[in-house]
């Protein structure tokens, strides 16, 4: 590629735009522009030449095309190197165009408004800004395609080192960052299509288009030795960690951010003031209380071991005095939907705890799909919203569960949602008491939880997240004092073990809904 002799700028987004075209002038780069971009940079003081002047035809169809045209797109597909291309173009009477300066029209920034008019979503498919993109990214060796903003002083600095010219790997950069970008576009689109024109049809798209954008690299991933980084998803309007405000403490780490997650979900899993705390992406403790302060306190009483180093999440405001209880352990990370000024002022005493603010957390739908990555490809599924009306549930045993234990039910049902399988959660009304979690086998998990357990479990309920395969379970949970237990039922030998239940007097029921989490 030679000298930058001829520029032709389209952009939406007109940050940095007139510096960067007042720098490539001062180098004696022909401004070529079209409808705003052209009226900005001559109220500028710029020397532009109007696209349709360069073509020769005007604008049509309300601006949808203008740069559609064989003078601007011989222009930049001409191989310079080429003497037939060129011969091609100059019989045509068609102009090299050595640079594109474009970003495209604001389709996310537009659909992600709520409610948008899909005319208007339509109207902001940009059509030719992709296409000279694409254009001048092929003949990359000879045309310098700019779409990021962010790159114009670095390349106006390129340009005055090398005399108006830039280097091959600045080139080749830049056209992958094209493609990157039209890449996204064209998925975006294909998203929003997707999700606006829904019909109860096909569950699944035939091809699965997603896109997510860099939001910064992070110290490592699970692991010190593994490189890791944050993407953020297309703004749908649904629930987003990442759109929570970081009010103080270190950058977010990878684990950090995959605990916080598993522990607002729990705690969304509530009405009343609840707080969920998770160690190693498993629930530690769990309980719903009068406010911020006797959640917390009925949660970490349940294993304040495993809560040192946790991540804690509550679903309602959190005020002076949790903040001071919090600060007495050591916590990665807290998320509420909001936070007292006092509150703030006890946290700021430990600037190493981050503090998540997110003020949507109960408004906003969780969407999308839930996506695990294997060796090849994806595994897709809807998220686990599979939701249970215990206290309507008829009992399987001769014994109908109190209604102290109903709520207890109601309460470890939710919860075991959230623990990795085999699961087994004891818990009393309002707050869980032990938990077993991640065995291979149900009844492990059952003495497991009930070793944890850090007060006596008599009266507590069980919940278990997949069937009892063996009345061994039950007969465990009893030895401890469980009363009443809730699980999803469908084993061979249900038969055995509600006669087991039966027989040491406890009530259960039978959801049909499993929740199963590896």
């Amino acid at each position: 590629m030679g000298k930058v002799k001829r520029a032709l700028i389209s952009v939406s987004d007109k940050n940095g735009i007139v510096d960067f075209a007042k720098k490539l002038s001062a180098m004696g780069v022909e401004l070529i522009s079209t409808g705003g971009t052209a009226k900005t940079l001559k109220e500028a003081g710029l020397a532009v030449k109007d696209v349709a002047e360069h073509t020769g035809f005007p604008e049509m169809l309300d601006g949808r095309l203008k740069t559609l045209h064989p003078k601007v797109h011989g222009g930049l597909l001409a191989r310079r190197g080429n003497r037939k291309d060129m011969a091609d173009i100059e019989a045509h009477g068609i102009e090299p165009i050595d640079m594109v300066v474009v970003n495209l029209y604001p389709f996310e920034k537009t659909v992600s408004r709520p409610d948008v008019p899909f005319a208007e979503a339509v109207e902001n498919i940009d059509i030719g800004g992709p296409t000279m993109l694409r254009a001048a990214s092929k003949n990359f060796e000879d045309v310098a395609v700019v779409v990021d903003p962010r790159d114009y002083d670095r390349i106006a600095g390129e340009m005055e080192n090398l005399k108006g010219e830039l280097s091959y790997k600045t080139k080749v950069g830049l056209a992958r960052k094209v493609f990157e970008h039209t890449s996204r576009y064209d998925t975006l689109i294909a998203d929003y299509l997707c999700e606006v024109t829904g019909d109860g049809g096909e569950e699944f798209p035939d091809a699965l288009t997603m896109t997510f954008r860099l939001g910064s690299p992070l110290r490592y991933g699970e692991n010190p030795h593994q490189k890791a980084a944050v993407y953020f998803g297309r703004p749908s309007g649904g629930l987003s960690l990442l759109e929570a405000e970081k009010l103080q403490g270190k950058e977010m780490s990878f684990n950090n951010y995959y605990d916080t997650h598993s522990a607002m979900m729990l705690a969304l899993e509530f009405q009343g003031p609840a707080c969920a705390i998770i160690k190693h992406n498993n629930p530690c403790g769990c309980a719903i209380g009068s406010g911020p302060l006797n959640a917390y306190q009925q949660a970490v009483k349940t294993d304040p071991v495993s809560a040192f180093g946790g991540v804690i999440a509550f679903n309602t405001e959190v005020d002076a005095e949790a903040a001071h209880a919090i600060t007495e352990l050591f916590v990665e990370v807290v998320i509420a939907p909001a936070f007292t000024d006092e509150a703030l002022k006890a946290f700021a005493k430990k600037q190493n705890i981050r503090i998540l603010r997110m003020p949507d957390m109960l408004k906003k739908p969780l969407k999308g799909f839930d996506i695990k990555r294997i060796a090849g490809g994806v595994l897709i599924q809807q998220w686990d919203a599979g939701a249970v009306d215990v206290m309507r549930l008829e009992a399987v045993t001769k014994r109908r569960p109190t209604p102290e234990e109903l709520e207890g039910l109601a309460f470890a049902w939710k919860v075991v949602k959230h623990l990795k399988s085999n699961a087994i959660v004891y818990a009393f009304k309002d707050r869980t008491a032990g938990i077993g979690v991640g065995q291979t086998s149900r009844v492990y998990s059952a003495k497991i939880g009930a070793i944890n357990a850090l007060e006596p479990l008599r009266g507590a309920v069980v919940a278990s997240d997949g069937f009892f395969p063996f009345r061994d379970g039950i007969d465990a949970i009893y030895k401890v004092g469980v009363t009443a237990v809730i699980q999803p039922g469908g084993s061979v030998r249900d038969d055995e073990v509600i006669k087991a239940a039966d027989e040491h007097g406890m009530a259960m029921l039978i959801t049909g809904v499993r929740h199963f989490k590896h």
